[in-house]
């Protein structure tokens, strides 16, 4: 008993005894209270809730642990309040960057820099040590719950995965160490049904992070190891047969990741935010006029099947010579050539000899369209020469798959192949991919990553499943969903099998996509003879933009419902999605977000009467709108609503 006591007053006394720094947001709403004792710790508050209490931090060296009995020299409180302007706005053509900074210096030459947004918090490790290399044995990144949250996460088993999950929910005492880990992004509900988005950005020369349960509402990063040795699996895979004891090997000098929190009182504010821009390094390619986003026309989903032709389809040229009609027909600026448009899937300079790749270059030049080349990420490593010669035969972009990986080596990878495609003005669309971390910033010519359960999963692409997106994966960057399906069908009389791919969820639901999901390379995935047969609605999906001047979200509730206005110019787009809960979900939609001074129609897509049965109904409606309007919109289960606001003529 008096050792127990002993000890307790032990703790009292270094905690009552440790440095505290405070930093605070700039609104006063979010706060980071900072200990320096034996260890750095810190602690989140939102208002009067505890966020997070004594989360902890350190980095872990050969021959250091930098952050353990730490000896400050020297500190520095500023603040960041400037505008920024995106290479490629996937939600703002303006960004607000506005926070106050904490900078910690220390004697062991490394220093902690947090920052504290009105929507989260964020902090990062800087060194200045003499070692021109350094090896990170791990990161030690631990967070402490005051009670039981909910958690919602992609689990995997092992590090290798293509961060194609569903998600699951689970509560945050459950999360041990006997339960998988997860990937990030994550979002968690606190006990006070506020909103916690965890994930990372400037993510360079070092690898992802994951998260894992260690005891009751403790979750701490795991990180998966450098490679040392490989063999080679097929055309797309490598097997690491030996792995290093640390987690990278970079340089003394230099910035470590950012991990962030953002933190909402309200679902609709992780729909807005911006954290992981604010957060990455600023665009490094000097010319970016080239660069162009926009929509795409995709064979692989349909199978390259066009129907009611006069040839024969398939993987040929006569079938891409009518998608790439479809695409100038609709003013689409991209086709996607995937897997079968080479000989073979190693050797990217041969075309499949059924097409006369060259020919439809000229082809689609002369539609103005341009043409995406598929790649596996192995052949990309072995023939780095083809950004050039790609370029030079007139190709746009590559997408690029199965990578499958994200520890230092890969994650390096990327960064590789952004910059050499940047030299040759070629973009890049990422399958098989991590997450958003802050690149695509750095090298907008990245348009998109996969890194998701999008519709190519069929079935597995659940409305539940995606009704998480907009507020975890979505929310940290670009997400090449790939929608646009015009066969629908409700969950319970659900099948698809290509050439005949179907979607879950109703006509109106893939429509409100092209709105609600953000992505600098937005497909459409479906059959363009099933486009021309539902000409209304392709009408409408290929006049929705893939940048935004400004996003408002409306109404939102993550993993139930989600409704947000979008503007490009002098257009607004609305989309909603609704889970499959309610029969039908009813909001009041204000439209105060409209010119007062203008007039302007509106064109709108709902679910039909009947479209809680057969997902393939739906209603277009026209009316004059104005800026005093609220109107209403209702959606049915698994459903959606669009509609797109121009001026009055």
């Amino acid at each position: 008993m008096k050792r127990i006591l002993f000890l307790s007053l032990l703790f009292f006394s270094l905690t009552s005894f440790a440095q505290k720094e405070t930093l605070a947001s700039p609104d006063g709403n979010i706060k980071i209270q900072v200990y320096l004792g034996e260890n750095i710790t810190y602690s989140v508050f939102l208002g009067d809730e505890t966020i997070f209490k004594n989360n902890g931090l350190s980095l872990r060296l050969k021959d250091k642990v930098l952050g353990r009995r730490p000896k400050l020299k020297g500190k520095k409180k500023g603040q960041i309040n400037k505008k920024d302007f995106p290479v490629v706005p996937l939600k703002f053509s303006t960004v607000i960057n506005h926070c106050n900074v904490l900078r910690l210096d220390f004697k062991e030459n490394y220093s902690l820099e947090f920052r504290a947004y009105n929507d989260g918090v964020a902090y990062r490790f800087i060194t200045n040590l003499k070692q021109k290399d350094i090896e990170v044995y791990d990161e030690e990144f631990i967070i402490n719950m005051p009670s039981n949250y909910i958690a919602h996460l992609q689990q995997v088993k092992s590090f290798k995965t293509a961060y194609e999950d569903a998600y699951t929910t689970l509560n945050t005492k459950d999360f041990n160490s006997e339960t998988k880990m997860a990937n990030l992004p994550i979002l968690l509900n606190t006990s006070q049904q506020h909103k916690v988005l965890i994930s990372e950005s400037n993510l360079t020369d070092y690898p992802a992070m994951f998260l894992k349960g260690i005891t009751s509402n403790k979750i701490k990063g795991v990180f998966p190891k450098v490679p040392l040795t490989y063999e080679v699996e097929g055309d797309r895979s490598m097997k690491i047969t030996s792995q290093a004891d640390y987690i990278a090997k970079t340089i003394g000098k230099r910035s470590f990741p950012w991990r962030y929190f953002v933190i909402t009182k309200e679902d609709t504010q992780l729909l807005e935010n911006t954290m992981t821009y604010n957060l990455s390094e600023p665009n490094k390619i000097k010319d970016t006029s080239w660069i162009k986003p926009g929509q795409v026309s995709w064979e692989w989903w349909n199978g390259a099947s066009p129907y009611h032709v006069d040839f024969v389809s398939g993987f040929n040229e006569e079938t891409y010579k009518y998608f790439i009609d479809f695409a100038s027909e609709f003013g689409i600026p991209y086709i996607v050539m995937d897997e079968g448009w080479a000989k073979s899937t190693t050797d990217p300079f041969t075309p499949n000899p059924n097409i006369d790749l060259f020919e439809l270059i000229d082809y689609a030049n002369k539609k103005n369209v341009k043409i995406v080349l598929w790649l596996t990420w192995l052949t990309v490593e072995h023939h780095f020469e083809l950004f050039k010669t790609f370029s030079e035969w007139g190709i746009a972009g590559v997408k690029i798959d199965f990578m499958d990986r994200s520890d230092q080596w890969m994650v390096n990878y990327y960064e590789r192949v952004v910059k050499e495609a940047a030299k040759h003005k070629m973009f890049v669309d990422f399958h098989g991919s991590f997450k958003p971390a802050g690149l695509e910033y750095a090298y907008p010519n990245l348009l998109s990553y996969e890194g998701v359960r999008g519709l190519e999963q069929m079935g597995g692409a659940t409305v539940e499943n995606s009704l998480f997106l907009p507020f975890i994966r979505n929310a940290v960057g670009p997400m090449d969903f790939t929608p646009g399906a015009m066969i629908n069908m409700q969950p319970e009389i659900y099948y698809s099998n290509r050439p005949n791919s179907a979607s879950k969820g109703t006509r109106a639901f893939q429509m409100a996509l092209y709105v609600v999901f953000e992505s600098g390379l937005q497909m459409l995935a479906d059959n363009p003879t099933n486009y021309y047969q539902n000409k209304e609605c392709t009408e409408f999906i290929t006049q929705v933009p893939t940048t935004w001047d400004e996003t408002i979200a409306l109404e939102a509730k993550a993993g139930q419902f989600a409704v947000i206005a979008k503007r490009k110019g002098e257009q607004w787009f609305i989309g909603g999605i609704n889970n499959g809960d309610e029969e039908k979900r009813e909001f009041k939609i204000n439209l105060n977000f409209l010119d007062k001074n203008k007039a302007y129609n509106m064109i709108s897509f709902q679910d039909g009467i009947n479209a809680g049965r057969q997902a393939m109904d739906y209603k277009k409606q026209v009316k004059p709108v104005n800026s005093d309007e609220i109107i209403t919109i209702t959606m049915v289960r698994n459903g959606g609503w669009t509609a797109r606001i121009t001026l009055k003529k």
